[in-house]
Protein backbone atom coordinates (compact mmCIF):
# COMPACT_ATOMS: atom_id res chain seq x y z
CA UNK A 1 0.00 0.00 0.00
CA UNK A 2 2.61 2.49 1.04
CA UNK A 3 4.13 1.60 -2.94
CA UNK A 4 0.65 2.70 -4.35
CA UNK A 5 0.73 5.85 -2.40
CA UNK A 6 3.93 7.07 -3.13
CA UNK A 7 3.62 6.24 -7.02
CA UNK A 8 0.26 8.25 -6.69
CA UNK A 9 2.33 11.30 -4.89
CA UNK A 10 5.16 11.09 -7.86
CA UNK A 11 1.91 11.21 -10.05
CA UNK A 12 1.10 14.64 -9.22
CA UNK A 13 4.41 16.37 -10.62
CA UNK A 14 3.97 15.66 -14.00
CA UNK A 15 -0.15 16.40 -13.53
CA UNK A 16 0.78 19.60 -11.76
CA UNK A 17 3.10 20.33 -15.05
CA UNK A 18 0.62 19.67 -17.51
CA UNK A 19 -2.24 21.51 -15.84
CA UNK A 20 -0.33 24.92 -14.94
CA UNK A 21 1.12 24.31 -18.52
CA UNK A 22 -1.86 24.56 -20.44
CA UNK A 23 -3.05 27.62 -18.37
CA UNK A 24 0.04 29.31 -18.62
CA UNK A 25 -0.23 28.77 -22.63
CA UNK A 26 -3.81 29.99 -22.49
CA UNK A 27 -2.89 32.94 -20.94
CA UNK A 28 -0.04 34.02 -22.89
CA UNK A 29 -2.31 33.87 -26.21
CA UNK A 30 -5.73 35.38 -25.10
CA UNK A 31 -6.49 39.15 -25.99
CA UNK A 32 -6.98 41.70 -23.83
CA UNK A 33 -3.25 40.80 -21.44
CA UNK A 34 -1.68 43.43 -19.10
CA UNK A 35 -0.04 44.72 -22.08
CA UNK A 36 -2.75 45.89 -24.07
CA UNK A 37 -4.75 47.42 -21.25
CA UNK A 38 -1.30 49.55 -20.63
CA UNK A 39 -1.42 50.66 -24.27
CA UNK A 40 -5.16 51.06 -24.04
CA UNK A 41 -5.29 53.02 -20.44
CA UNK A 42 -1.95 55.21 -22.50
CA UNK A 43 -4.54 56.05 -25.32
CA UNK A 44 -7.21 57.18 -22.97
CA UNK A 45 -4.39 59.52 -21.30
CA UNK A 46 -3.76 61.37 -24.72
CA UNK A 47 -7.53 61.76 -24.84
CA UNK A 48 -8.04 59.85 -28.02
CA UNK A 49 -9.78 56.58 -27.40
CA UNK A 50 -9.27 55.69 -31.00
CA UNK A 51 -5.63 55.69 -30.79
CA UNK A 52 -5.66 52.14 -28.53
CA UNK A 53 -4.46 49.53 -31.02
CA UNK A 54 -3.41 46.19 -31.12
CA UNK A 55 0.30 45.01 -30.43
CA UNK A 56 0.68 46.14 -34.32
CA UNK A 57 0.77 49.12 -33.76
CA UNK A 58 0.41 50.93 -30.60
CA UNK A 59 0.84 54.49 -29.08
CA UNK A 60 3.65 53.24 -27.04
CA UNK A 61 7.26 53.75 -28.84
CA UNK A 62 9.05 50.40 -29.42
CA UNK A 63 11.15 51.15 -26.31
CA UNK A 64 8.11 51.33 -23.90
CA UNK A 65 6.44 48.11 -25.47
CA UNK A 66 9.70 46.29 -25.62
CA UNK A 67 10.09 47.25 -21.81
CA UNK A 68 6.40 46.00 -21.10
CA UNK A 69 6.83 43.09 -22.52
CA UNK A 70 10.40 42.52 -20.50
CA UNK A 71 8.29 43.64 -17.14
CA UNK A 72 5.33 40.79 -17.74
CA UNK A 73 7.91 38.03 -19.21
CA UNK A 74 6.12 38.18 -22.34
CA UNK A 75 10.02 38.60 -24.29
CA UNK A 76 10.10 34.94 -23.96
CA UNK A 77 9.07 31.77 -25.55
CA UNK A 78 6.04 30.43 -23.67
CA UNK A 79 8.03 27.56 -22.44
CA UNK A 80 11.09 29.47 -20.97
CA UNK A 81 8.56 31.80 -19.46
CA UNK A 82 6.54 28.90 -18.03
CA UNK A 83 10.43 27.12 -16.74
CA UNK A 84 11.32 30.49 -15.35
CA UNK A 85 7.57 30.94 -13.39
CA UNK A 86 7.54 27.21 -12.15
CA UNK A 87 11.07 27.99 -10.73
CA UNK A 88 9.94 31.02 -8.64
CA UNK A 89 6.84 28.55 -7.66
CA UNK A 90 9.29 25.72 -6.25
CA UNK A 91 10.85 28.75 -4.39
CA UNK A 92 7.38 29.97 -2.94
CA UNK A 93 7.19 33.19 -5.01
CA UNK A 94 3.81 33.32 -7.31
CA UNK A 95 5.23 36.66 -8.47
CA UNK A 96 3.56 40.27 -7.78
CA UNK A 97 -0.09 41.12 -9.30
CA UNK A 98 -0.66 43.24 -12.32
CA UNK A 99 -3.93 44.92 -10.36
CA UNK A 100 -2.85 45.40 -6.80
CA UNK A 101 0.88 45.31 -7.34
CA UNK A 102 1.12 43.45 -4.03
CA UNK A 103 2.42 39.41 -3.82
CA UNK A 104 0.34 37.20 -5.00
CA UNK A 105 0.47 34.74 -1.94
CA UNK A 106 -0.28 37.89 0.35
CA UNK A 107 -3.75 38.33 -1.44
CA UNK A 108 -4.28 35.03 -1.16
CA UNK A 109 -3.33 34.51 2.32
CA UNK A 110 -5.68 37.44 3.45
CA UNK A 111 -8.87 35.45 2.19
CA UNK A 112 -7.54 31.85 3.34
CA UNK A 113 -10.07 32.45 5.98
CA UNK A 114 -13.27 33.12 4.70
CA UNK A 115 -12.86 30.67 2.02
CA UNK A 116 -12.04 27.67 4.82
CA UNK A 117 -15.16 29.18 6.97
CA UNK A 118 -17.59 28.80 3.93
CA UNK A 119 -15.82 25.50 2.83
CA UNK A 120 -15.87 23.69 6.13
CA UNK A 121 -19.36 24.60 6.89
CA UNK A 122 -20.58 23.71 3.46
CA UNK A 123 -18.76 20.49 4.05
CA UNK A 124 -19.87 19.97 7.35
CA UNK A 125 -23.46 20.58 6.86
CA UNK A 126 -23.43 18.65 3.65
CA UNK A 127 -22.34 15.31 5.29
CA UNK A 128 -24.34 15.72 8.57
CA UNK A 129 -27.64 16.51 6.64
CA UNK A 130 -27.16 14.10 3.21
CA UNK A 131 -25.98 10.96 4.74
CA UNK A 132 -29.00 10.64 7.12
CA UNK A 133 -31.51 11.79 4.93
CA UNK A 134 -30.51 9.19 2.03
CA UNK A 135 -30.85 6.61 4.44
CA UNK A 136 -34.09 8.16 5.82
CA UNK A 137 -35.17 8.30 1.82
CA UNK A 138 -33.63 4.71 1.01
CA UNK A 139 -35.25 2.78 3.99
CA UNK A 140 -38.58 4.96 2.85
CA UNK A 141 -38.44 4.48 -0.87
CA UNK A 142 -41.54 5.27 -2.51
CA UNK A 143 -43.48 6.12 0.71
CA UNK A 144 -44.56 9.75 1.68
CA UNK A 145 -41.77 10.88 3.00
CA UNK A 146 -39.58 10.13 -0.19
CA UNK A 147 -41.11 11.52 -2.33
CA UNK A 148 -41.90 14.92 -0.43
CA UNK A 149 -38.38 15.27 0.08
CA UNK A 150 -37.39 14.26 -3.36
CA UNK A 151 -39.48 17.63 -4.65
CA UNK A 152 -36.52 19.61 -2.61
CA UNK A 153 -33.62 17.60 -3.21
CA UNK A 154 -34.47 17.59 -7.31
CA UNK A 155 -34.83 20.78 -7.75
CA UNK A 156 -31.68 21.83 -5.72
CA UNK A 157 -30.11 19.26 -8.44
CA UNK A 158 -31.35 21.39 -11.04
CA UNK A 159 -30.94 24.60 -10.23
CA UNK A 160 -27.41 26.13 -10.12
CA UNK A 161 -26.18 27.67 -6.99
CA UNK A 162 -26.09 30.95 -7.96
CA UNK A 163 -29.21 31.05 -9.87
CA UNK A 164 -30.40 29.94 -6.65
CA UNK A 165 -27.73 32.59 -4.69
CA UNK A 166 -29.93 35.38 -6.78
CA UNK A 167 -33.51 34.29 -5.77
CA UNK A 168 -32.33 34.54 -1.97
CA UNK A 169 -30.66 37.64 -2.17
CA UNK A 170 -33.72 38.84 -4.25
CA UNK A 171 -36.61 37.82 -1.73
CA UNK A 172 -35.29 37.21 1.32
CA UNK A 173 -32.40 40.52 1.37
CA UNK A 174 -34.13 42.66 -1.21
CA UNK A 175 -37.97 42.75 -0.69
CA UNK A 176 -38.21 41.07 2.84
CA UNK A 177 -35.06 42.42 4.65
CA UNK A 178 -34.63 39.65 6.87
CA UNK A 179 -31.11 39.18 5.87
CA UNK A 180 -27.97 41.42 4.67
CA UNK A 181 -27.66 41.38 0.80
CA UNK A 182 -24.39 40.36 1.33
CA UNK A 183 -20.58 40.82 2.69
CA UNK A 184 -18.75 38.45 5.15
CA UNK A 185 -19.37 40.49 8.25
CA UNK A 186 -20.90 44.06 10.07
CA UNK A 187 -19.15 47.41 8.89
CA UNK A 188 -18.59 47.68 12.53
CA UNK A 189 -17.72 44.25 13.29
CA UNK A 190 -14.20 44.77 14.88
CA UNK A 191 -16.18 46.73 17.73
CA UNK A 192 -18.59 43.78 18.65
CA UNK A 193 -18.71 41.23 21.45
CA UNK A 194 -17.23 37.94 21.11
CA UNK A 195 -20.98 36.56 20.98
CA UNK A 196 -22.16 39.51 18.92
CA UNK A 197 -19.17 38.40 16.43
CA UNK A 198 -20.31 34.68 15.66
CA UNK A 199 -23.64 35.45 15.64
CA UNK A 200 -23.26 38.08 13.02
CA UNK A 201 -20.71 36.12 11.05
CA UNK A 202 -23.84 33.39 10.92
CA UNK A 203 -26.62 35.85 10.05
CA UNK A 204 -24.69 36.82 7.23
CA UNK A 205 -23.41 33.29 6.37
CA UNK A 206 -27.31 31.73 6.21
CA UNK A 207 -27.82 32.73 1.96
CA UNK A 208 -24.43 32.25 1.25
CA UNK A 209 -24.78 28.82 2.52
CA UNK A 210 -27.71 28.11 1.15
CA UNK A 211 -26.20 28.73 -2.20
CA UNK A 212 -23.35 26.63 -1.53
CA UNK A 213 -25.25 23.56 -0.56
CA UNK A 214 -28.22 23.57 -3.44
CA UNK A 215 -26.04 21.55 -5.73
CA UNK A 216 -23.73 19.71 -3.17
CA UNK A 217 -26.92 18.75 -0.90
CA UNK A 218 -28.97 17.13 -3.89
CA UNK A 219 -25.76 15.32 -5.50
CA UNK A 220 -24.90 13.92 -1.93
CA UNK A 221 -28.12 12.86 -1.18
CA UNK A 222 -28.75 10.89 -4.47
CA UNK A 223 -25.45 9.06 -4.03
CA UNK A 224 -26.37 8.02 -0.71
CA UNK A 225 -29.68 6.78 -1.62
CA UNK A 226 -28.83 5.04 -4.27
CA UNK A 227 -26.07 3.56 -3.16
CA UNK A 228 -27.64 2.05 0.21
CA UNK A 229 -31.04 1.27 -2.02
CA UNK A 230 -28.26 -1.16 -4.15
CA UNK A 231 -27.16 -3.09 -0.52
CA UNK A 232 -30.23 -3.11 0.62
CA UNK A 233 -31.25 -5.55 -2.60
CA UNK A 234 -28.12 -7.52 -2.35
CA UNK A 235 -28.08 -11.02 -1.47
CA UNK A 236 -25.82 -10.85 2.01
CA UNK A 237 -28.87 -8.51 2.95
CA UNK A 238 -31.12 -11.34 2.70
CA UNK A 239 -29.41 -13.75 4.15
CA UNK A 240 -28.87 -11.49 7.33
CA UNK A 241 -32.55 -10.92 8.02
CA UNK A 242 -32.79 -14.98 7.31
CA UNK A 243 -30.39 -15.67 9.89
CA UNK A 244 -32.59 -13.54 12.25
CA UNK A 245 -30.93 -10.23 12.67
CA UNK A 246 -33.39 -7.63 12.03
CA UNK A 247 -33.35 -5.13 8.93
CA UNK A 248 -32.11 -1.90 11.07
CA UNK A 249 -29.40 -3.73 12.66
CA UNK A 250 -28.51 -5.41 9.12
CA UNK A 251 -28.26 -1.69 7.21
CA UNK A 252 -26.53 -0.96 10.31
CA UNK A 253 -23.77 -3.12 9.94
CA UNK A 254 -23.93 -4.53 6.59
CA UNK A 255 -25.19 -2.27 4.24
CA UNK A 256 -24.44 1.67 5.67
CA UNK A 257 -21.04 0.72 5.45
CA UNK A 258 -20.74 -0.60 1.59
CA UNK A 259 -23.03 2.65 0.75
CA UNK A 260 -20.65 4.84 2.19
CA UNK A 261 -18.05 3.79 -0.81
CA UNK A 262 -19.31 6.61 -3.07
CA UNK A 263 -19.21 9.14 -0.75
CA UNK A 264 -15.86 8.12 0.64
CA UNK A 265 -14.97 8.39 -3.35
CA UNK A 266 -15.97 11.81 -3.24
CA UNK A 267 -14.70 12.94 -0.13
CA UNK A 268 -10.94 14.14 -1.57
CA UNK A 269 -12.63 15.82 -4.33
CA UNK A 270 -14.69 18.10 -1.90
CA UNK A 271 -11.31 19.24 -0.55
CA UNK A 272 -10.50 21.77 -3.27
CA UNK A 273 -13.92 23.45 -2.39
CA UNK A 274 -12.18 24.63 0.85
CA UNK A 275 -10.27 26.86 -0.87
CA UNK A 276 -11.90 27.50 -4.07
CA UNK A 277 -15.58 28.22 -2.91
CA UNK A 278 -18.19 29.54 -6.27
CA UNK A 279 -16.80 32.21 -8.50
CA UNK A 280 -20.14 33.76 -8.61
CA UNK A 281 -21.54 33.11 -5.27
CA UNK A 282 -18.66 34.87 -3.77
CA UNK A 283 -19.59 37.54 -6.38
CA UNK A 284 -23.13 37.61 -6.10
CA UNK A 285 -22.88 38.35 -2.44
CA UNK A 286 -19.58 40.18 -2.12
CA UNK A 287 -17.96 37.78 -0.03
CA UNK A 288 -14.02 38.87 -0.46
CA UNK A 289 -12.92 35.07 -0.62
CA UNK A 290 -10.70 33.39 -2.73
CA UNK A 291 -13.70 32.55 -5.05
CA UNK A 292 -14.45 36.33 -5.76
CA UNK A 293 -10.51 37.42 -6.05
CA UNK A 294 -9.90 34.58 -8.85
CA UNK A 295 -13.13 35.87 -10.66
CA UNK A 296 -12.16 39.23 -10.57
CA UNK A 297 -8.51 38.52 -11.52
CA UNK A 298 -10.48 36.57 -14.62
CA UNK A 299 -11.92 39.67 -15.65
CA UNK A 300 -9.07 41.88 -15.14
CA UNK A 301 -6.60 39.88 -16.85
CA UNK A 302 -4.69 39.59 -13.65
CA UNK A 303 -2.21 36.37 -14.66
CA UNK A 304 -0.49 36.22 -12.10
CA UNK A 305 -2.98 36.05 -9.26
CA UNK A 306 -4.66 33.49 -11.69
CA UNK A 307 -1.86 31.62 -12.10
CA UNK A 308 -1.56 31.65 -7.48
CA UNK A 309 -5.07 30.49 -7.09
CA UNK A 310 -4.57 27.96 -9.97
CA UNK A 311 -1.45 26.37 -8.40
CA UNK A 312 -2.81 26.46 -4.72
CA UNK A 313 -6.66 24.78 -5.76
CA UNK A 314 -4.96 22.22 -7.94
CA UNK A 315 -2.31 21.29 -5.47
CA UNK A 316 -5.24 20.72 -2.94
CA UNK A 317 -7.42 18.85 -6.17
CA UNK A 318 -4.51 16.12 -6.34
CA UNK A 319 -4.36 15.91 -2.75
CA UNK A 320 -7.66 15.33 -1.96
CA UNK A 321 -8.29 12.51 -5.00
CA UNK A 322 -5.29 10.45 -2.77
CA UNK A 323 -7.59 11.23 0.62
CA UNK A 324 -9.84 9.99 -1.43
CA UNK A 325 -8.34 6.59 -1.89
CA UNK A 326 -7.52 6.38 1.70
CA UNK A 327 -11.07 7.13 2.66
CA UNK A 328 -12.12 4.28 0.11
CA UNK A 329 -9.51 2.03 2.06
CA UNK A 330 -10.95 3.01 5.67
CA UNK A 331 -14.88 2.27 4.53
CA UNK A 332 -14.17 -0.90 2.08
CA UNK A 333 -11.78 -3.31 4.16
CA UNK A 334 -12.09 -6.05 1.08
CA UNK A 335 -9.64 -3.24 -1.15
CA UNK A 336 -5.99 -3.57 -0.44
CA UNK A 337 -3.45 -1.38 -2.76
CA UNK A 338 -0.94 -3.59 -3.63
CA UNK A 339 2.71 -2.52 -4.06
CA UNK A 340 3.20 -4.67 -7.36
Amino acid sequence: MAGYFLRRLLLIIPTFIGITLLVFTITRVVPGGPIERMMTQAALQQGDQRSAKTRSGSTLDEKQLAQLKAYYGFDKPVLVSYAQWLWRVLHFDLGNSTRYHDPVWDLIKERFPISIFYGVAALIITYAVCIPLGIAKAVRHKQLFDNLSSVIVFFGYAVPGYVVGVALITIFASQLDWFPLGGFTSDDFDNFPLEKKITDAIYHAVLPLTAYLAGSFALTTLMMKNALMDNLAADYMRTAVAKGQSFQASVRNHALRNSLIPIATSFGNNISLLLGGSFLIEAIFNIDGIGLLGFESVLERDYPVVMGILVVSSLLFLVGNILSDICVVLVDPRIRFGDS
